[in-house]
Formats: C-alpha cells, structure tokens, sequence
C-alpha cells in the first residue's frame, strides 16, 4: 500500500528520535525508504574553505542521509536519497508528489521553545499542502509496532472524511487491522441545555447514520473487524482523543481540509490540534480532487 515512504530528516532531536519508527513502517510495507534533507535557503550557510566555497547546510544534510540510509539498509530497506535547498514544506510536498511518494512520515515536535514550534509548523504546513497522506509521530513515544492493530477513524459524514475513511479501509485490509469509525457531536455548539435536549438525539441518530453507512463501506471492501461508536463531548477533538484512550487505538487517520472557507478552518483545525495534542501516530489524509472541487 505504501510502497514510497518519504522521510524528511533534519538533525533535530525529533527527526533522529523517529527513524527506528520509520524503518519499521518501511519493513512492514517492503517500501523504499526516501530519505530527504532540505538545506533550507532561508538561512544563510555559504562559506569558503580554502579556495573552494561550500555550503554547511548541505554537508550537514548529506551527512545525515547517508547515516540514515547506512542504518536502514543494515536492515535491508532499500534506500533513495536526496539534498536539496529550498523551503522547507514547499521543497518536501514537491518532492512527495514528483517522486510518486505514497506517504510522508514526520515528527510532530522537536525539543522545547523555539525549536519545537519550528519543527511543529514546518509539519503543519506539510499536513495543509501535502498531495499523499502524512504520518506524524511523536518523538517521545516508544517506537512504532507496525502494523497498526487498531485503526480509529472518526467522520463527520464529509467527503473529505471519507477520504480518511477509505485510506483506513484499506489500511485495515492489508493489515488485517481492527477499524474503529466514530462520530463525535460537539455538545460547545449548544447555547443552553434546552438547545442540547431539542437536538441531540437527532444529532445522534445522525451520527448513527454516518458511522453506519462507514461499516457498510468496510464490510464491502473485505474488513473483518469493525467497530462503530458515537460519542458526544465538549470539543471533537476531546471526543477522539477520549476514545482513542478507552480503545486502545494505536493510529488515528483523519482528512484535511477540503475547499474553503468554514469547513477548510473547522476540519483544518480539529486536524492540527491532533497532530499537536494526540498521543499517538496521526495519518493525515488529504482531499481527492472530487472533494476539492468547488
């Protein structure tokens, strides 16, 4: 499924924290690993040695790619690697789409103060343009068991939803993986309590509705193991972050924004908080051109 896995590594704590994850994502799905480091041009790191002018940022970054790509071909993955200045997000989500990546996986932090909300926005913003699904990990967790055993998808019933949706099925299909589809109400959205009793029970049949048609879905395409739950909490986010805990899910896998506008921030930011705040890998999938059009 992900045969092209691209890893963008810079020498901060994070990215060095995650790449025993990344071989092991890599192994589970046989893929090529792509180990990129972007020099970023918005530093200036041009200097003379002798009479020959080098750049840092580049010596630096081929230094860091050939160990990682020492390290993963010690246990045998095949290895593509690459150098190249330019901005940061731009140059990985060109990169991911000229080289047919199927998946980008990044570190969701790096340490602390200024470094870990550099790191974190450099992910944001790949998560916002990225044409492939984007893993996120976080560096302080324990590294990856692949394959995922418990996929949790939650849906809103939009199309870029089931987006996620599909990706997820086809996940759990190859993984023969337990996939866990929720929707959950955002009670906040309620302006009293009276407001609450007049709509939940239709939001919640809804939300029955939605998660039900997604079983249909897997079941259709060969899944085996697939459970459904509705929930109502205080924020979406709280309500996926809430399940995940209690159903011991091990991946999270969510759309993106689609077209513009209040469901591009609403579904935007549901997304980024999870990549920042979830305790657990995040599969960030992006629209199809069908959910992108206007």
């Amino acid at each position: 499924m992900f045969d092209r896995i691209l890893f963008p590594i810079d020498d901060s704590d994070g990215a060095v924290a995650i790449r025993e994850s990344i071989y092991a994502l890599a192994a589970t799905h046989d893929a090529t690993l792509h180990v990129l480091n972007v020099a970023d041009t918005a530093h200036d790191s041009v200097t003379r040695i002798g009479d020959e002018v080098v750049d840092a940022l580049e010596i630096k970054g081929e230094e860091l790619v050939t160990e990682t790509a020492s390290q993963a071909a010690e246990r045998g993955i095949p290895t593509k690697t690459a150098v190249i200045q330019g901005g940061v997000a731009a140059t990985i989500t060109k990169y991911a789409a000229t080289a047919d990546i199927d998946l980008i996986a990044m570190p969701t932090q790096g340490r602390t103060g200024i470094e870990e909300r550099l790191l974190g926005s450099t992910t944001e913003r790949v998560s916002r343009e990225t044409p492939v699904p984007l893993l996120t990990l976080r560096p302080d967790a324990t590294p990856l068991a692949t394959p995922f055993e418990r996929l949790l998808v939650p849906t809103d019933g939009s199309d870029t939803a089931s987006s996620a949706i599909g990706v997820g099925i086809d996940l759990a299909a190859v993984n023969s993986s337990t996939l866990q589809l929720l929707s959950v109400t955002d009670t906040s959205l309620f302006g009293s309590e009276l407001q609450a009793d007049q709509y939940v029970d239709s939001l919640r049949e809804t939300a029955s509705e939605i998660v039900a048609d997604a079983h249909d879905r897997a079941t259709a395409a060969g899944v085996d193991d697939v459970v459904t739950a509705v929930a109502e909490d205080e924020s979406v986010v709280a309500g996926i972050q809430s399940y995940a805990a209690d159903a011991d899910s091990d991946c999270i896998v969510v759309g993106t924004h689609g077209r513009t506008g209040l469901d591009r921030y609403l579904l935007g930011s549901v997304t980024e908080t999870l990549i920042r705040t979830a305790s657990i890998p995040v599969l960030v999938v992006p629209p199809t051109d069908h959910d992108t059009e206007a």
